[in-house]
């Protein structure tokens, strides 16, 4: 496919005093306030070559964002380095290397690039099978693509690659949200394998890049406390947690989600793996309401999982989360029977570690019952933490008496 995109400029950059401290400290972004002057108006993806105030050495480069409060997404900071080919080619097969032990899992679905984290800021690659999904966050990415696509097919072994874009990225030209960019895609729904387990993916509308690949250990791990066990799997989405519970297995799975579509794909996803199987029930609702009914009609179960979507997307929501995340896992905890399993996750970057995990123990402990905080997990191997904005998941699993 052509792509529009002009060729990249380089720009002479200076930062303010500050901004030369942000990029020498190693973070990725360089909001407007601290970019002092760009020589040249500057389009999307053009190079901003930073150098010092003082001495005029070279302090880094970046990929120009004119529209965006982050004015430059940062790609190197250091010494002289030249933006190329190779230099793309390094950073993806560095991404590649990191994910090795993984792909030796009975799994085929994960996420090659990680944005910031893998030091390709606002781009994101996941791997489904033989299909790669190149999502943009940022329009910067556009006139490199020609370059990254052969490489990213290398690396990931793809056939065919799809083009999604964030809502904050306008289509240009050809290149829209869901194109295909190498290769055909007969079906956008691609079938991959996570342990051994299958699922589908919706490449080219779905929501992000298809499917959710940040909860895998997660969901291994439910599936291991699963056996023998009712489960309760609330925010359900596309049945990730339930079909590894039902592979664990538990006796009964309840996959409760206010998305009936979802959950049609959640009863798809088992029947890939399992058939019809009477053990698994849908449950179409809304959460807070749902999780008072099966409370009044006094049904517990071994093990509930609560991993509602990102409550938080801006830092003035984050008080409002907070009491989201204590009005779902009061709700969760009287489903849970003795000696059963809380599973309570987050994923939203602007909720910190300390006050999501506060916030779920001060739940537990109101609740009169005495429990025990069997584990903590945070971000599996496909996807890094470079810094401190990149951490978002998180999620622990008590034990209730």
């Amino acid at each position: 496919m052509p792509h529009p995109a002009p060729t990249p400029a380089r720009l002479a950059t200076r930062l303010t005093p500050q901004g030369e401290r942000i990029l020498r400290s190693g973070h990725p972004w360089l909001f407007d306030g601290a970019v002092e002057a760009v020589k040249g108006e500057g389009r999307p993806g053009d190079l901003a070559i930073v150098f010092d105030r003082k001495k005029d050495r070279f302090l880094g480069v970046g990929l120009l964002d004119p529209a965006s409060p982050i004015r430059i997404r940062v790609l190197h900071q250091g010494g002289p380095v030249k933006i190329d080919t190779a230099f793309f080619a390094d950073r993806i097969q560095a991404a590649r290397k990191l994910r090795l032990p993984l792909l030796k899992k009975n799994t085929n679905g994960y996420r090659l690039i990680h944005g910031e984290n893998d030091g390709l800021p606002a781009l994101v690659v996941d791997v489904y099978a033989s299909v790669a999904v190149v999502k943009l966050y940022s329009p910067i990415w556009f006139p490199y693509l020609d370059e990254l696509l052969p490489l990213l097919q290398r690396a990931a072994k793809a056939e065919t690659v799809v083009l999604r874009l964030a809502r904050v990225v306008d289509s240009l030209g050809e290149l829209t949200d869901g194109a295909v960019l190498a290769g055909t895609l007969p079906d956008p729904e691609i079938i991959f394998r996570e342990h051994n387990l299958e699922f589908l993916a919706h490449v080219a509308d779905g929501h992000k890049t298809g499917f959710f690949l940040d909860h895998r250990h997660n969901r291994k791990r439910v599936g291991e406390l699963s056996e023998g066990q009712d489960v309760l799997d609330v925010f359900s989405y596309a049945g990730g947690f339930s079909v590894h519970a039902l592979a664990g297995g538990a006796y009964r799975v309840v996959s409760l989600d206010i998305s009936a579509p979802a959950l049609e794909v959640a009863r798809r996803n088992v029947a890939l793996n399992f058939g019809p199987d009477p053990r698994h029930e849908i449950l179409v609702g809304d959460a807070f309401q749902e999780l008072e009914q099966l409370a009044r009609r006094r049904e517990e179960f071994g093990v509930v999982v609560v991993d509602p979507p990102s409550f938080a997307k801006r830092e003035k929501e984050v008080r409002g989360a907070l009491d989201a995340y204590r009005r779902i896992n009061t709700l969760a905890v009287p489903l849970v029977k003795p000696g059963g399993i809380l599973m309570a996750a987050s994923c939203s970057s602007r909720v910190s570690n300390d006050d999501f995990f506060g916030t779920v123990e001060k739940v537990l402990k109101r609740s009169g019952r005495g429990y025990h905080s069997l584990e903590r997990s945070f971000h599996d191997v496909d996807h890094p933490i470079g810094f401190p904005e990149g951490a978002y998941l998180k999620a622990a699993y008590y034990r209730l008496d």
